[in-house]
């Protein structure tokens, strides 16, 4: 903890004086994005690791096995992690401790003192206290949870869903003490404004409202034609609300007039999927399909450059790729490099990889599951992996569930991979 604590005090000021910058050096998006009150930056990313920035050198914290989606400070020392691998880990001194998992992906974090709530695509809310005590899962929505946040003084929690409902829960008790309202749609992302008495939230319908807390009624509503909101953010003196949605544009509220201050696009193609506020309001930081997160200074937020997502194969014209390119392009490029070296990829190079016994790349941490293999990547392995799954090909992995169903599809896939991953002498 003392070196973490020596790191943070000879930190540079994130502010207007910094203007735009970017933090480069994840191997996949950024999902999720936390800030110290003393301007220590955290980033989630696909890469499954979390990067712990000091200027624009990271330290990364590698302990997840899956996609990492949101990190939060629980104070200037340790923060706290959640992923796909559906752990929720500590970091102290940049080693983790795993404080519990759920049954489904963790999609969001708090921290009230010592207690750290989750929110889980299994439809709970896990509350993991620091001091050891055992673990509390609060029951009751009928889908996944998006989002929560803590009250002031932690007794209450409040939680969004893909159920589409708002709630508030006794901390003390677990029990739902009241529905705020019920939305058509799933809810992703809330911010409370407990003094103020509002509650702001986004859905995957594209809407953008504030409710009163005292009477669950309307305050105002920003929804444009854009969907789905994926991210909300306020400032730390909450007049700003930061409106992150699917078609990569920053919309910016004014929390005291309640109006539209700044409606920026911040990528050229995709989403954006993080936002948060520098500790003086300054500057928003936000993550998306890059593997950077990018920083505009909110006075001069449309004069900046956009977020980078060209380089994504998945984003090219599908009809200028061949079929196996196209399976490749959905299915692996986000994880997989075909060249040398895994470049912090949530998977490892292809490079050679025909012949290539699994688990054996060097620059790459493997799953116990693949160390020591017997599985030698060919043909059939490969249309077997695709064919079944991965979860039932090789259980444990760390690989995404996906299937590839149709046969010429995972033989078009494995033609195109023969191709590109060969060697400069090798290569047809």
């Amino acid at each position: 903890m003392r070196l973490l604590a020596l790191a943070l005090a000879c930190l540079p000021s994130f502010g207007m004086a910094d203007g735009f910058f970017t933090l480069k050096g994840h191997g996949g998006p950024v999902m999720g994005v936390a800030v110290s009150p003393t301007g220590q930056i955290a980033t989630a990313s696909f890469d499954n690791s979390v990067g712990l920035w000091t200027g624009a050198t990271p330290q990364w914290l590698d302990g997840h096995e899956a996609a990492v989606n949101t990190v939060r400070f629980v104070d200037d020392a340790r923060l706290v992690s959640g992923g796909d691998d559906f752990r929720v880990l500590l970091w102290e001194n940049a080693t983790p401790r795993e404080l519990g998992a759920h049954q489904g992906k963790v999609v969001a974090l708090d921290v009230s003192g010592d207690l750290v709530a989750s929110a889980s695509w299994d439809g709970t809310i896990g509350l993991w206290s620091l001091d050891g005590q055992a673990p509390v899962f609060l029951e009751g929505h009928d889908a996944g949870v998006n989002d929560i946040a803590f009250s002031a003084d932690g007794s209450l929690l409040y939680s969004a869903s893909v159920d589409g409902t708002l709630r508030v829960w006794d901390v003390a008790s677990g029990e739902v003490e009241r529905l705020i309202l019920h939305h058509g749609f799933g809810i992703n992302q809330l911010v409370l404004n407990e003094a103020a008495g509002w509650l702001a939230y986004g859905a995957v319908d594209g809407v953008t409202r504030v409710v009163d807390l005292a009477t669950d009624t309307q305050i105002a509503d920003f929804t444009l034609d854009r969907r789905p909101v994926l991210a909300i953010a306020s400032n730390p003196d909450m007049t700003r609300l930061a409106v992150g949605d699917g078609e990569g544009f920053i919309m910016v509220i004014d929390a005291e007039r309640w109006r539209i201050a700044r409606d920026y696009r911040a990528t050229a193609r995709g989403p954006v999927w993080a936002l948060a506020f520098a500790p003086d309001g300054a500057n928003i930081h936000a993550g998306g399909l890059d593997d950077a997160m990018y920083s505009w200074p909110l006075e001069t937020l449309t004069e900046h450059g956009q977020m980078t997502t060209a380089a994504r194969d998945f984003l090219k014209d599908p009809d200028e790729m061949s079929n196996g390119e196209r399976q490749f392009a959905r299915k692996c490029s986000i994880c997989h490099t075909l060249t040398p070296g895994s470049a912090r990829r949530a998977g490892p190079t292809l490079y050679k990889v025909f012949g290539r016994p699994a688990g054996t790349v060097t620059d790459y941490s493997y799953s116990d599951t693949l160390t020591g293999s017997d599985i030698v990547w060919d043909e059939d392995s490969i249309n077997a992996l695709f064919d079944l799954g991965p979860d039932h090909y090789i259980p444990g992995s760390k690989m995404p569930m996906q299937r590839i169903t149709a046969e010429q599809d995972r033989k078009d896939l494995i033609t195109y991979l023969r191709g590109a991953t060969a060697g400069g002498e090798d290569r047809p």
